[in-house]
């Protein structure tokens, strides 16, 4: 389970989101990140038993650093106020972004369990509508079933206007061959993150969730 603690630290770095205040309470974030990190490994664990695929993955290879990089932002603040990870089978942390998986952020008031694609690369996006083009139906059984709609209300993501380029606009699955992301959202309340039973309930979640990334993957292989 998440600590009231580590919400606590959350909610103080937001008001105080400084390299000064951030120094002073160094010990509370180690606590607030080995909490996490044993929330990981615990989610880890419970995956394995219906994904053998991460079943080698430690908390240390899935969770994003704190430290935000500020190079590009007009926001200069230097930390992130959530806790983040992504847990898939890519090779490394530099590949996560080319595997859908299981991404965790927990933030106070602002929490979510999520999946699939966020902008894959050109090369994976063509290939993620490929395989709608040629099992459009399995997709629509997956995202329709009773499993995926106990968690996840429908698909998300940015969309093109219009057809992508050599697709016929009057496509069966025009919509779904649309999107530019494939992602399934399950947002989560501070009372639920807070539970005893949070492992298991995230746990829960993503097996609802794993066709769908199962989908996705196998349009690279």
């Amino acid at each position: 389970m998440i600590s009231k603690a580590t919400f606590q630290f959350l909610k103080d770095l937001k008001k105080n989101n400084n390299r000064d205040w951030f120094m002073d309470n160094k010990s509370r974030f180690e606590e607030a990140k080995a909490d996490f990190e044993e929330y990981i490994n615990s989610l880890i664990s419970q995956i394995s038993k219906y994904d053998k695929g991460i079943s080698h993955l430690q908390a240390k290879d899935c969770i994003f650093r704190i430290y935000r990089d500020v190079r590009f932002s007009k926001d200069k603040s230097p930390y992130k106020t959530n806790f983040g990870a992504h847990i898939t089978s890519a090779k490394s942390k530099s590949e996560i972004h080319t595997k859908a998986g299981y991404y965790i952020h927990l933030a106070v008031g602002d929490s979510m369990l999520a999946g699939g694609a966020y902008l894959p690369p050109a090369p994976w996006l063509k290939n993620i509508r490929a395989e709608i083009d040629y099992h459009g139906e399995e997709l629509k059984k997956i995202i329709t079933s009773a499993a995926f709609k106990k968690y996840f209300k429908e698909i998300e993501g940015e969309k093109l206007v219009k057809a992508p380029k050599g697709v016929p606009k009057d496509h069966p699955d025009i919509e779904l061959l649309k999107y530019k992301s494939y992602l399934a959202v399950h947002k989560l309340d501070d009372k639920t993150v807070l539970s005893k039973e949070f492992v298991t309930y995230s746990a829960d979640v993503f097996k609802a969730l794993k066709p769908f990334d199962d989908f996705l993957n196998r349009s690279q292989d």
